[in-house]
């Protein structure tokens, strides 16, 4: 029984380490904006250009790639309603082949959008402890649901694209949920605050016209073999840290 209870304790610490290892995990500050930016895909407010470009240049899936063939970075900035995100993609081919929004959506071109609202990790495969959203070049939002089945989650982001030769510029405006959401649509988004952690990653889809998208390119470093464990667990996010 001593043991039992001594193996039982040592687990908790190790949990507990875990955790706080997550919430420090590839920290990055997030700037404050007062007004919102009109979502067009053209970065033409200011205060765009005060803020620092972070790379989405992790390969999680996918054989070497060139300059041409993929470059991508993002800004973020926050405010009481949801983060921001300004996105440069340079893609030479753009692929959007699967008219169902729900079927395959992971193997067109997309970005894809991790969130963590409380940056606590773990598992969430079928809850929404954290979310994977597939944003599509059509605007569609899809991420497993609770029922296990792929649902549309329109509400939650709203994006727009331009694209300028190999560059696509994407606008987002995304709504944070809380780990209790489970698909129930009378449960809010949070609202955020100065010194909040949110667990969070980028990643871009690329797939140049092949069955099977060719790479996962994204935004934070997964130690190991499997570098696409995002979908699943979400303790390999960065972690966002909201200043003013």
């Amino acid at each position: 029984m001593k043991w039992t209870i001594y193996l039982l304790l040592l687990l908790g610490v190790f949990s507990c380490a875990e955790v706080k290892n997550k919430k420090n995990s590839q920290a990055s500050p997030v700037s404050y904006i007062k007004d919102a930016p009109t979502l067009d895909g053209r970065a033409i407010e200011n205060y765009w250009n005060l803020l620092d470009w972070k790379p989405i240049d992790q390969n999680w899936i996918g054989g070497p790639f060139d300059h041409d063939d993929y470059n991508g970075r993002y800004k973020i900035a926050w405010n009481e309603d949801g983060l921001y995100l300004l996105l440069e993609i340079v893609d030479n081919t753009i692929l959007d082949k699967t008219e169902d929004p729900l079927k395959l959506w992971w193997n067109d071109d997309c970005v894809i959008v991790y969130v963590d609202e409380d940056n606590s990790g773990g598992q969430h495969r079928f809850n929404h402890n954290a979310f994977t959203y597939h944003v599509a070049l059509d605007g569609n939002v899809v991420d497993l649901g609770v029922d296990k089945k792929p649902t549309l989650y329109n509400d939650h982001i709203t994006s727009k694209h331009q694209t300028e030769g190999n560059t696509t510029y994407w606008e987002m405006f995304v709504k944070v949920y809380p780990g209790i959401y489970n698909d129930d649509p009378n449960i809010k988004p949070v609202v955020l605050t100065e010194n909040k952690k949110i667990g969070f990653a980028l990643a871009y889809a690329d797939n140049d016209n092949s069955e099977e998208r060719e790479n996962l390119i994204g935004s934070v470093f997964v130690a190991g073999e499997n570098k696409n464990k995002g979908w699943i667990d979400a303790n390999v996010f960065g972690t966002l840290q909201l200043v003013k």
